[in-house]
């Protein structure tokens, strides 16, 4: 991978061997195995076993997860806020692994709808819940730093299972308490 980044700067026209660049391509494909880490990443081995019977059925929610990614369109990243929940039945996670799930998913070439639907296919999977739902919200650098040049544009993804596809008062629940504080009704 060093090799073609060097390549990468000779075709912008830059010199690899100057002070600020010598070190460049390692530095950048080590940026780029951590933010393509999870294509590696074992889901089994991440949870570790977190999961525990537990009698309570009322909505759990994780909420303003911090996610990056890179967008596959332009290799550009992607950030913002990712929302979680899921109701139980039997069975809850230690929600140290929600995040983590997160994290497993953006860690890959990606785009935000997928991304949204993975997390809550993975929960829905490990859990098996009466449902799940994932709220993303995130700022694209391919949208604000070319193309369009939209700086404050952000895009909303959901995926909703379960009861949360079902149920409008359990998605109405949810989307009311990822709401940020102040601005519930």
């Amino acid at each position: 991978m060093k090799d073609q980044i060097e390549k990468i700067l000779l075709a912008l026209g830059e010199n690899p061997e100057r002070e600020g660049l010598q070190n460049t391509p390692e530095r950048v494909e080590k940026s780029l195995q951590f933010l393509t880490s999870g294509y590696t990443t074992d889901i089994d081995e991440l949870v570790n076993g977190a999961l525990y019977h537990e009698n309570y059925d009322e909505m759990v929610i994780v909420k303003d997860i911090d996610i990056f990614s890179l967008c596959e369109h332009h290799m550009l990243p992607f950030l913002g806020k990712c929302h979680v929940a899921y109701l139980p039945k039997g069975k809850i996670i230690g929600l140290s692994k929600i995040p983590r799930i997160a994290d497993a998913f953006s860690r890959r070439l990606q785009v935000q709808e997928r991304l949204t639907n993975q997390i809550a296919d993975c929960l829905n999977k490990i859990l098996q819940p009466q449902g799940v739902g994932v709220v993303i919200e995130a700022l694209h650098m391919c949208m604000s730093m070319r193309g369009v040049q939209k700086q404050s544009s952000y895009t909303t993804t959901s995926s909703m299972l379960g009861s949360f596809k079902s149920d409008a008062r359990t998605r109405s629940e949810f989307l009311s308490l990822i709401q940020p504080q102040g601005t519930r009704s």
